[in-house]
């Protein structure tokens, strides 16, 4: 909190914050600040303090006033100075910058498409203000030391566990280590590892020889090697909305027209699918058939067999993230399992389950794919580290990952019957039906200015204007339901939510 013991004014040490948050991206471009009276009011100053810090950062080029509006963070361009100090805070834009600049001349989206439009009402997608680098960092930034409603990922003490390392023990023995410290190992992945995820998908209805399987580093790697491999600069993807904010953010990067799909219960908007099809000829599409992001929705075999039609009558293909198998039903419909990756192909990893840090994940394709999905690789990274496949490869063979799926599985299935009871009894709604990892719930208010104000109490909200191709204000929100269970996050949540309301 501001405190008049600083060796900085109170209007410096809250022109400094404001600067962190929108350095650190957590204020998107385009934010707008709270008012005069809100924030004097939020802070506990008085206005003209506030009046100070926001002139302040108008001086130092990181917001605008416009007329009788307010104040707004400006985009970011290359107006930032390279490492300006900001009372200690270091505003180095440079590389980011540069990054961000040509992220954002290439960048375009699609409005969200009812069934019942018409293809002549259906426009092309046009230039959006969103910034690649400020999703992502907005997204996984950790604002403080409590557990994180927004964050992606379980908990660190419910992956620890003693058998990892056991097994990087059991796979670096001296000739080994020698071995793959010195040598380069194969472009396609470990072959122990892949023979085990072969068998792996086997059991979950994928028929994919080793010979059709690639390791990367992680899953979005993969998700990144398939689209630049597929793609090209301009080319239509058709995306689910709402859908993960770093794959709205990493296709704009790229330059691709995204096309967003309204995602339902049972799947995609199939007559939305069928007007692109028509009117845009999509190269790809991009699908979470399993406990989707961030609804928690199922596909049904129904909508996946009619994905999977308009994918060979129009000739484009299906990329499937299933980055939370370890934790979906065994009963889950997969467009790879019925399709035997003809048009699909499929994505996974063990980030989300196992080791984050590793980066080990993979991806299974079409066996005239495979050569193409290979040489991006080669170009991007050479190869993967085979130490920590082998490794992973051992857990899955002995049985360990499933024993620590099922363990985990347990501790979520626990912690969201806690969170829905503390959502509910504190004003929330769920605007899908409570699955997997996350939580799609309706506050009732603006969760991007909901989001900011949480800042203040050390808690990085995931609003729903994060999910969508064009960002826009939102009442919903995705919560994480390992990092929600507790009462004292609830509370403040509500203060918070009386005072945006």
């Amino acid at each position: 909190m501001l405190t008049k013991n600083s060796t900085l004014s109170l209007s410096e040490q809250l022109r400094d914050r404001f600067a962190q948050r929108i350095q650190s991206r957590l204020l998107s471009a385009g934010a707008r600040l709270p008012s005069v009276r809100q924030c004097a009011q939020q802070q506990g100053v008085s206005p003209s303090t506030v009046v100070a810090a926001y002139d302040q950062l108008l001086a130092l080029g990181l917001v605008e006033s416009r007329r009788n509006r307010g104040f707004y963070v400006r985009e970011f361009t290359n107006f930032y100075t390279k490492n300006q100090p900001v009372s200690g805070v270091s505003i180095a834009y440079d590389a980011i910058n540069s990054a961000a600049n040509n992220a954002n001349h290439l960048e375009t989206n699609a409005p969200s498409v009812s069934a019942t439009q018409t293809p002549a009402t259906m426009r092309a997608p046009t230039p959006a203000p969103v910034n690649a680098a400020m999703l992502i960092r907005g997204m996984f930034r950790q604002a403080g030391p409590k557990p994180q409603p927004g964050m992606g990922v379980f908990p660190p003490e419910w992956l620890d566990n003693p058998f990892l390392s056991a097994a990087v023990r059991k796979v670096t023995t001296p000739a080994a280590l020698k071995q793959f410290s010195l040598e380069y190992g194969d472009p396609m992945g470990d072959a122990n590892l892949r023979q085990s995820l072969s068998n792996k998908l086997a059991q979950m209805n994928i028929s994919a020889a080793p010979s059709q399987i690639i390791s990367t580093v992680g899953a979005t790697h993969a998700l990144d090697v398939v689209s630049r491999t597929l793609l090209r600069a301009g080319d239509a993807v058709m995306v689910e909305e709402p859908g993960w904010a770093v794959e709205f953010a990493r296709l704009q990067a790229l330059g691709m027209q995204i096309l967003p799909v309204p995602r339902r219960a049972d799947g995609p908007d199939l007559d939305v699918m069928a007007k692109y099809c028509d009117i845009h000829k999509p190269k790809l599409m991009v699908s979470v058939s399993v406990l989707h992001n961030p609804t928690g929705y199922m596909l049904s075999p129904h909508s996946a067999h009619r994905m999977l039609q308009l994918a060979n009558e129009h000739n484009f293909h299906i990329m499937e993230d299933d980055s939370y198998s370890h934790i979906a039903p065994d009963h889950a419909t997969r467009l790879c399992a019925l399709d035997g990756l003809q048009r699909t192909i499929y994505v996974s990893g063990f980030a989300k389950i196992l080791a984050p840090n590793w980066r080990v994940g993979y991806m299974a394709a079409p066996e005239d794919l495979i050569e193409r999905l290979l040489d991006t690789k080669l170009l991007a990274t050479l190869t993967t580290p085979a130490l920590l496949e082998k490794a992973i490869s051992l857990c899955i063979d002995q049985g360990q990952l499933r024993r620590h799926a099922t363990s985990i599985r347990a501790k979520l299935a626990a912690a969201r019957g806690r969170t829905v009871k503390l959502a509910l009894a504190h004003g929330c709604t769920f605007a899908s039906e409570p699955a997997g990892l996350f939580g799609w719930v309706d506050t009732g208010v603006d969760t991007d200015q909901l989001a900011q104000r949480m800042l203040d109490h050390g808690y990085l909200l995931a609003p729903g204007a994060l999910f969508h191709a064009s960002r826009q204000p939102s009442t919903l929100m995705r919560i994480n339901f390992a990092t929600t269970q507790n009462a004292e996050f609830w509370k403040v949540f509500k203060k918070k939510v009386e005072s945006v309301g």
